[in-house]
């Protein structure tokens, strides 16, 4: 059967899909490749996310890890953190899951065209970043340098091993990598992901920066990025605010009259600047 992409009435039930990949990242991730019914397409831009839902065991909100030019399937990366994920993560190829979406508000790919994109990622948000990462280098003429800068706590924590020896053995892409805890093997750069953006010399007029990592970290990569006087309107965040329904109907992420699961989850950093203000 031809593909074809997901219509707009399809949205706000689950579609009865399949995984027919399953690969162990680290002891607390798994990644899936996804593939729909009826060999439909996602059809999602970067950053966007969707709603799987395991019978008898809820619906979470989980961010889609890979490029809309891989078609028909995609991948989701996924945290064994509760009922749900501990559920997926004792699936194996074959099994079904339900599907909604994409939903949310992804990168808008076409600003970025002739831009250098800066790519911070901590922890975990290599996942959601991951989808642009690899947009821009399947795209790789329409932008100009890829950075990417990645920090985990420990290198058990490391995602995305195999992509990583690739973007490091690229001339294409810079990439640079920092654990905050180091362990007997470990031979890189220690220290928090912030150590590693006062050595780059980016063309900040011209540079795109987009943030993804806990909470707690981008206070001080904004602050990193500022002291190199980069402005609020290149940067972009990624935020994932108790996203629930994914369609504004249950409140849970709403702030004032922003729904992070329709408003975002990817902001420019001038709004997010007024959300962390009416929080």
């Amino acid at each position: 059967m031809e593909n074809t992409a997901i219509e707009k009435q399809d949205l706000y039930y689950p579609m009865m899909s399949e995984i027919v990949k399953v690969e162990t990242l680290t002891n607390l991730e798994k990644r899936f490749e996804i593939a729909l019914p009826d060999n439909q397409i996602l059809g999602h831009l970067p950053g966007q996310f969707v709603e799987v839902s395991i019978f008898g065991y809820g619906e979470a909100p989980i961010s889609i890890c890979s490029s809309p030019t891989k078609m028909p399937n995609f991948d989701l990366t996924v945290r064994n953190a509760g009922k749900l994920t501990d559920k997926m993560h004792s699936m194996k190829e074959g099994s079904k899951i339900g599907i909604r979406g994409p939903y949310g508000n992804g990168f808008d790919v076409t600003k970025f065209e002739g831009k250098d994109i800066l790519f911070v990622c901590g922890g975990i948000g290599l996942a959601p970043l991951k989808s642009l990462i690899d947009y821009t280098i399947a795209k790789r003429q329409k932008y100009g340098r890829i950075i990417i800068l990645y920090g985990t706590k420990n290198p058990s924590e490391i995602l995305f091993k195999e992509d990583i020896k690739m973007w490091q053995g690229s001339k294409e892409i810079e990439f640079h990598m920092t654990v905050d805890k180091p362990d007997e093997y470990w031979k890189g750069n220690t220290g928090v992901i912030t150590t590693l953006i006062p050595p780059i010399d980016l063309d900040i007029s011209n540079t795109i920066a987009t943030v993804v990592g806990p909470p707690i970290m981008y206070k001080f990569v904004i602050m990193s990025l500022k002291g190199k006087r980069m402005p609020d309107e290149n940067i972009y965040l990624s935020l994932e605010r108790r996203m629930k329904c994914g369609v504004g109907k249950c409140g849970h992420c709403q702030i004032n009259d922003t729904y992070v699961c329709q408003d975002g989850p990817v902001f420019h950093y001038p709004h997010a600047k007024q959300l962390e203000e009416a929080i």
